[in-house]
């Protein structure tokens, strides 16, 4: 995943670029980069954060950025801010999204003469060939409509000229771009909560396919939206911070009413309820209040060092994080029973080792509830976990141990309370040696998310795909 974050004013913009920008950091730990641009002349940053945090990286740059434009980007793929100098002009480009054809997308250019300069992990940097396909165009406009006709899988992007920023949202709205706005700046990011205390408000969402220039003084339609959108369920059941909002839906809010929800329905005879922090934090919330019980802290994230478990790239790294990170709380746990609430469950290697510690403080029942349906295909539009095969998710392991082959009853196994998704996940529970498990319903998610469900991708649950 990745989020970006842009600015134009009327006086210097480096200050609140360079906060905006650090406000995405929970959507990627590898890359980051911001640019400006001053009468013509652009300054670009970038750095390796996996080690480090944004601010640590780039504070010392600061002092050689000039302008009042500016864009960043919070990357888990490659090195961008690319500047580019086409027939087009100038431009500075951030992108967030994934392409899947770009091995053909590359063949196919370097055969019509153009050449690439930028790569990560041995492949064409995503951003570059962003730029290219938008170089093919007539002017910016043609040039985005280009990508959108061309990349499979999903792109939304900032461009930074000399005095404005053009953005663009994903061709079906995947990823979400909001601008905010105050006297005498406009900003305009993927993630709200950059926005409260630089002391912007919330203005405008871009719709999918839509495409707009923005400057301080205020929005220039380039490019109507499209009807058909299909964003990411994933951004308000995991990766969105809580005071983030997309299509007018608070991440918090949703979390906390699909927790109300299954908290009302659940018979479970518990003591209390807890979180695995962070992001199952408000479902736990809701859970405790639908359910009548009380919210307790029975395990605790250690803050200060440790980043989210499943972006580290090897599978050891990744254990070892997920280890590390929580603790549990031995004084509320000892002889108690009680339901902890988490966003996924992806692998399994993290909750396996979460509930082992449990009961090793003395938990007498440890339930498990989780806030968005089994993860039963891997995403091809976001590359929202560092999965390299199905066989990394859980439920593809169980359904092969199941019924002999991994991909056998796919829709009955995503289908709720069906014969083959009870004892999918009556099969996951053994395996994490839960007291008991229940997953939240794709209908759940959709009415706490509050769009119809044509507008939200739900195919990691349920196969559903619209490209």
């Amino acid at each position: 995943m990745g989020g970006f974050f842009g600015v134009a004013k009327h006086t210097e913009c480096i200050n609140e670029l360079f906060y905006g920008v650090d406000y995405n950091s929970h959507m990627g730990t590898k890359r980051a980069g911001i640019a400006t641009c001053n009468e013509g002349v652009f300054t670009r940053s970038i750095h390796n954060i996996e080690n480090a945090y944004f601010r640590s990286k780039f504070e010392g740059d600061l002092k050689d950025f000039s302008g009042k434009v500016g864009i960043g980007v919070i990357s888990d793929t490659d090195a961008q801010p690319i500047i580019v100098n086409c027939h087009l002009g100038k431009f500075a480009i951030v992108t967030v999204g994934r392409i899947n054809n770009i091995v053909e997308l590359e063949k196919e250019l370097l055969e019509k003469g153009h050449h690439f300069c930028e790569h990560s992990y041995d492949i064409i940097n995503p951003t570059e060939m962003v730029a290219a396909l938008i170089s093919d165009g007539t002017d910016y406009v043609s040039g985005i409509e280009n990508v959108y006709r061309r990349v499979k899988g999903s792109c939304s992007m900032l461009l930074l000229t000399d005095n404005s920023i053009i953005a663009a949202r994903d061709h079906l709205g995947r990823t979400p771009i909001i601008v905010g706005k105050k006297d005498g700046a406009h900003a305009v990011t993927s993630e709200t909560c950059a926005f409260p205390n630089l002391g912007y408000e919330v203005c405008y969402n871009l719709g999918p396919a839509e495409i707009v220039e923005i400057t301080a003084d205020g929005i220039n339609q380039l490019k109507k939206p499209e009807e058909q959108m299909q964003i990411c369920a994933f951004l308000w059941t995991y990766y969105g911070y809580p005071v983030c909002e997309y299509e007018g839906r608070n991440v918090d809010l949703m979390r906390y009413d699909s927790g109300l929800e299954m908290g009302t329905n659940d018979d479970a005879d518990v003591d209390f309820v807890s979180a695995i922090p962070d992001s199952g934090i408000g479902m736990a919330l809701g859970y405790a209040q639908g359910k009548g019980v009380p919210y307790k802290r029975g395990i605790v994230k250690y803050t200060p060092t440790w980043p989210r478990s499943f972006t580290p790239s090897t599978q050891e790294r990744r254990e070892l994080v997920a280890k590390m990170k929580l603790i549990p709380n031995n004084a509320l746990l000892k002889d108690k029973k009680a339901i902890f609430c988490d966003d996924s469950i992806v692998r399994g290697t993290q909750l396996r080792d979460n509930v082992k510690d449990l009961f090793d403080c003395g938990a007498k029942e440890v339930h498990v509830r989780i806030s968005c349906p089994p993860l039963i295909y891997p995403c091809k539009f976001l590359n929202f976990t560092a999965s390299k095969s199905d066989m990394e998710l859980i439920t593809r392991r169980v359904i092969q141990k199941l019924e002999g082959n991994p991909n056998n009853n796919l829709k009955l196994y995503a289908t709720t309370g069906s014969t083959q998704y009870n004892a999918m996940v009556e099969e996951i529970r053994k395996t994490l040696g839960l007291t008991s498990l229940r997953f939240n319903s794709i209908e759940t998610i959709v009415k706490s998310i509050g769009l119809p469900k044509c507008k939200i991708c739900t195919h990691c649950f349920d196969g559903t795909s619209y490209e």
